[in-house]
């Protein structure tokens, strides 16, 4: 379906006119995950305001921050537009904190991913489910595992198009978009929280570090729940 022309094309245009592309050349099955950050609130901006024909949607783990349903309530409030929300399964959740604790993530990796695979990469991978086009708020200065991540590319494992519109901007972009298009954000990104996850596995950043160095700070790992681990 992308032609080198074609993909040159999209990464050269600018936010909107990349995602009208995309969601002309697939009319139907494309998808937009939203965890509600600085960078997700630009592209649900985009999406909503100009009723691009792409299916919203968020994962509730069930350890968010407050703040993550407030601006939720509010984005449905400001867009006239529901954000669909996927859960975990309950039965994978009550059997990990039964077996392991309701904290078990602090005490080793292992458990940490587990976590993440239950409370968010399942719940993903149904939302996933007849996608053709899953769109994305990486930027590949947020870590270093996301330096080299291509704009627009095929994943070989969910079978489906992977589009990082935001790949190339810098944290400025993000922050100029929402201040001169007043868009809504998370209040905790004012007070260190750059790059928000689960409450318990979340803490605000120092001068000077990295945008991941906050999310699971207790771990010496690259810094994924396994969403965007390729």
């Amino acid at each position: 379906m992308f032609t080198p022309d074609t993909i040159r094309k999209i990464e050269e245009s600018p936010l909107l006119e990349g995602l009208k592309q995309i969601t002309e050349l697939f009319p139907e099955g494309v998808v937009f995950s939203t965890s509600l950050s600085q960078e997700d609130q630009v592209i649900t901006d985009v999406i909503f305001r100009n009723e691009l024909p792409v299916k919203v949607f968020t994962l509730d783990t069930g350890r968010l921050f407050y703040e993550h349903y407030e601006l939720l309530a509010n984005n449905n409030s400001k867009y006239k537009i529901k954000t669909e929300v996927y859960f975990p399964n309950s039965d994978d959740v009550e059997k990990y904190v039964n077996d392991k604790g309701i904290n078990a993530f602090y005490h080793s990796l292992e458990n940490r991913k587990e976590c993440c695979y239950i409370r968010k990469v399942k719940p993903l991978n149904r939302a996933l489910e007849g996608a053709k086009v899953w769109i994305t708020g990486l930027r590949a200065e947020q870590s270093e595992n996301r330096e080299h991540m291509p704009m627009l590319a095929y994943d070989e494992q969910r079978n489906l198009y992977k589009f990082n519109p935001l790949i190339n901007w810098s944290y400025n972009d993000v922050l100029n978009y929402i201040d001169e298009n007043k868009v809504q954000e998370l209040p905790l990104h004012r007070h260190g929280y750059i790059s928000i996850g689960c409450k318990p596995c979340t803490r605000p950043i120092e001068p000077g570090e990295n945008p991941r160095a906050g999310r699971w700070w207790w771990e010496e790992s690259q810094k994924e729940c396994g969403l965007h681990s390729k």
